[in-house]
């Protein structure tokens, strides 16, 4: 099994959760009000005057199968308007209880 963090601007949320329900990925923890800054050339995303913009975050775990479908429409996602950015990152779960 893998664990995917999607980690996007709120502006994408709706987009996001609806990818989420047509690849059958219904298991996810939501957060909200995630602050941070993307390594390319992303701005800050500070919910302040200077930065009002914010993110949102999703982890989900899959099965193996599904990863690089569930990548495939992230990547579909961010190239559909580069300048709000979506970024997905993956890990092995080892156990799970």
């Amino acid at each position: 099994m893998k664990s995917v963090l999607i980690i996007y601007n709120q502006a994408n949320t709706e987009r996001v959760e609806f990818m989420l329900d047509k690849l059958g990925i219904r298991g996810f923890t939501f957060f909200e009000q995630v602050q941070g800054r993307g390594t390319k050339d992303g701005d800050p995303h500070r919910g302040s005057h200077t930065w009002p913009e914010m993110n949102s975050a999703i982890i989900t775990v899959i099965e193996d199968s599904q990863v690089e479908t569930l990548l495939s429409a992230v990547k579909k996602l961010d190239m559909r308007n580069p300048a709000i950015g979506v970024r997905a990152f993956v890990w092995n779960i080892e156990q799970t209880v």
